[in-house]
């Protein structure tokens, strides 16, 4: 069975991340979607890394060979322990690809078993990132282009809470 891993913080999931999700599934028995977290920011986000990966779990509950989890391990040694082959990463821009694949060479250094495969987002998602996702957000712009129905609500929500809270 060939399994894959796609990588992110998924700040929230954007339409893009769902794009190169349903792209990568097609291509491997299993795709595993997991919410990387660093230990030191484990708390800074705009939901938890247990929200995120439910949110997630809210938009791709539809595609059976997808799995969500999240994890605070090193990506490569979670890839070991999954037995997975390969690593999924969207690019939107010739700008990401300098750091993906410096950190492509550095997860085949730590697991040589690893490859990586990178996906170029389709051109209407380029330009949607978490980030702007939550700038928008934070204004009350309509997210409907940029994050899957299923979850708009629960970020506006948050959002309502920061600015309230």
């Amino acid at each position: 069975m060939k399994t894959a891993i796609y990588p992110g913080s998924f700040d929230p999931i954007t339409l893009g991340h769902l794009n190169i999700i349903k792209r990568a599934a097609v291509c491997f028995d299993k795709l595993i979607v997991c919410v990387m977290v660093n230990s030191d920011k484990i708390n800074t986000g705009l939901f938890t890394p247990e929200e995120r990966a439910n949110l997630i779990r809210k938009v791709v509950y539809k595609l059976p060979n997808v799995e969500v989890d999240w994890s605070t391990t090193l990506l490569a040694e979670y890839a070991r322990e999954k037995r997975a082959c390969t690593l999924v990463k969207g690019l939107r821009a010739v700008s990401d690809y300098e750091n993906e694949m410096q950190m492509a060479l550095l997860n085949r250094k730590l697991n040589p078993r690893l490859d990586t495969m990178f996906m170029p987002s389709s051109t209407k998602y380029t330009y949607i990132s978490s980030s702007v996702v939550k700038e928008m957000a934070r204004y009350g712009a309509d997210l409907s282009d940029f994050v899957p129905r299923e979850i708009i609500d629960d970020v506006n929500e948050r959002m309502r809470q920061r600015r309230n809270g």
